[in-house]
């Protein structure tokens, strides 16, 4: 299993299911990457196709194999509603090192809800080697 920086650019999403009826949703995300979790800024008054253009820096170690983008509904003085959620396999980014503008799908209770872009850049840790390791004397 790799072991690294994951650098996550939360770029914007599209499409989403409105929670709120009378107004305007003011969305956020809440990345979780393992035990390690991340919190986006409120988009408001953005609705259904909020941008953000935040970057979040996870460390990568063993047993990280997905990283989860549970979206909200930022709403004042009541409890905040769940938008959607989006898994993210990391495989493929381990294995390339990036994925530039990826598309994933948001959903809820198993219904597709719209879908979040971002980048990912993964960092491996550089493997430390002593002096001469692996010569001749």
């Amino acid at each position: 299993m790799p072991q690294g920086i994951l650098h996550v650019i939360l770029i914007s999403a599209k499409g989403l299911k409105n929670t709120d009826f009378l107004s305007n949703m003011d969305p956020y995300a809440v990345l979780t990457c393992r035990t390690q979790e991340k919190k986006s800024g409120v988009a408001t008054g953005r609705g259904s196709e909020p941008e953000w253009n935040e970057s979040f820096l996870f460390t990568i170690s063993e047993g990280a194999s997905e990283l989860l983008i549970k979206l909200w509904d930022n709403d004042t003085g009541r409890k905040d509603d769940v938008i959607g959620l989006a898994t993210i396999p990391l495989e493929p980014v381990f294995e390339g090192g990036s994925v530039p503008d990826g598309i994933y799908n948001v959903v809820k209770d198993e219904e597709y809800c719209g879908e979040i872009k971002l980048s990912l850049l993964f960092s491996p840790e550089e493997e430390s080697r002593g002096y001469g390791e692996d010569e001749e004397n």
